[in-house]
C-alpha cells in the first residue's frame, strides 16, 4: 500500500472541514494548505462521490463532513482519496488466487495476509475524530 500526497491532503482537508461550522470551498483550502486547487478539487470530488463529504454549489457552496467525524474511518478516507483498497502488497489476495504461480514464492502469503489484517484492522478502527483529539 503506498499512500500518496491525496491521502494526506484528503486528512488535511477533512480535519479543516470537520473544525468548521459551514461549507468550505476548494479556493480556501487549497490556500490554507498551500496545494494545488486542481489537484485538491479532484480529491474532494473523489470524497464526495464515496459518502464522506456533501457538496454545496452557488456562492456559499463548498464542501461538508456527511457523518460525524467519529464514523469516518482512516480506511474509508484512505481508499476514496486513492480510488484503490489499501492492499499492503499486490499478491496480499487468497492462496489461490497467487500471481506468481511459484509454490516457494507463495509461501509468503500467510505472512503478508496477517500484516493486511493486521493493518485493515488499525485503519478501520481509527477515525477522523481520532486524529483531530490527537
Amino acid at each position: 500500500m503506498l499512500l500518496t500526497k491525496a491521502s494526506e491532503y484528503a486528512l488535511l482537508s477533512l480535519i479543516i472541514i470537520a473544525k468548521k461550522n459551514s461549507p468550505q470551498d476548494v479556493e480556501t483550502l487549497s490556500t490554507e494548505l498551500a496545494i494545488s486547487k486542481s489537484f485538491l478539487a479532484k480529491i474532494l470530488q473523489a470524497l464526495a462521490k464515496n459518502g464522506i463529504l456533501k457538496s454545496f454549489k452557488g456562492t456559499k457552496g463548498g464542501f461538508l463532513l456527511a457523518k460525524d467525524a467519529e464514523h469516518l474511518t482512516l480506511k474509508d478516507i484512505i481508499e476514496a482519496a486513492e480510488k484503490r483498497p489499501t492492499k499492503v502488497f499486490e499478491c496480499s489476495t487468497p492462496e489461490s488466487q497467487c500471481p506468481s504461480g511459484k509454490d516457494e514464492f507463495c509461501k509468503i502469503l500467510p505472512v503478508l495476509t496477517k500484516l493486511q489484517k493486521k493493518i485493515d484492522h488499525f485503519l478501520d478502527d481509527l477515525t477522523l475524530k481520532d486524529i483531530i483529539e490527537s
